[in-house]
């Protein structure tokens, strides 16, 4: 359609329905278990918890804690109900954090976030699980450091201008998809866990992502100097690192403060009104 319809320039058009067309499938999974009034109730109450804490620490220091709860929603209600959180705060934030053609990109990046935490975490064992304990999470953490040291030295012996770009989203992306399959096992839930988590996935996935959506999105605007092409990607990607770093390190913090007791929490609401998310 974009072809046939747009002359083959419309991207920001284009880009914004695949991303929703992206997101349908998650609501429709959720809709389709046909869930109960009290299981909706929970989901809405920690989306507004969500955004409250989200506009709370946007307005007094630069860490935000949104993505953090977003996170904490996958672990403790599964892939569905976290993507459902994390796109609908996302939206409800914005109405108060400016809307645009941004939103609907962090929404699925928000929502993608709480998707993945409600897969790779194993809320059974949240009760059982060796607080702070680095082991359980070393396969991934050393293999996004082995990408990254072999995209490194790539780039001394061929690379050109400065390594801190694309490279550390790629090659990161690489070795945090290969420590998943070399782990072949559930993360348990503990602060250093969820802390370390939190930082790969929003520098790497949110980040990775949300970069191309800006080269996107200022490609749109005319008076830009910005178009669809490799060097525009890499100058966004390179431009994108320490706003990424910040908003990574500021989820690892908010989920190593608080990310254990809040699933634990939550586990207890579950069991309390015998929810099965």
């Amino acid at each position: 359609m974009g072809i046939r319809f747009f002359d083959d320039q419309k991207y920001l058009i284009v880009s914004l329905f695949i991303v929703l067309y992206t997101m349908l499938p998650f609501f429709l999974v959720f809709e389709k278990r046909r869930p109960r009034a009290r299981e909706i109730v929970v989901i809405a109450v920690m989306a507004a918890l969500t955004i409250c804490g989200n506009l709370l620490t946007y307005l007094f220091i630069p860490f935000q804690a949104g993505t953090a709860l977003v996170i904490v929603a996958g672990v403790s209600f599964g892939p569905e109900a976290g993507f459902l959180v994390g796109a609908l705060a996302r939206f409800v934030c914005n109405f108060f954090q400016g809307q645009g053609p941004w939103t609907p990109w962090q929404m699925f990046c928000w929502g993608l976030l709480g998707f993945l935490a409600g897969l790779v975490f194993n809320k059974v064992n949240a009760e059982k699980a060796n607080s702070r304990d680095f082991k359980v999470i070393l396969g991934p953490v050393v293999c996004v450091l082995i990408s990254v040291g072999l995209a490194f030295g790539i780039h001394l012996i061929w690379g050109q201008g400065s390594f801190l770009g694309w490279q550390l989203y790629i090659f990161g992306a690489v070795g945090l998809l290969a420590g998943v399959l070399i782990q072949r096992k559930r993360l348990p839930v503990d602060s250093l866990t969820l802390a370390l988590f939190g930082f790969l996935t929003v520098f790497i996935i949110y980040g990775g992502i949300m970069n191309t959506a800006a080269m996107i999105m200022t490609s749109a605007i005319p008076a830009s100097n910005i178009s669809i092409s490799w060097e525009s990607l890499t100058l966004l990607y390179l431009s994108g690192v320490p706003y990424d770093a910040m908003h990574a390190a500021g989820t690892a913090f908010f989920l190593f403060i608080f990310g254990e007791q809040m699933v634990r929490k939550m586990e207890r609401v579950k069991v309390k009104y015998r929810l099965y998310l």
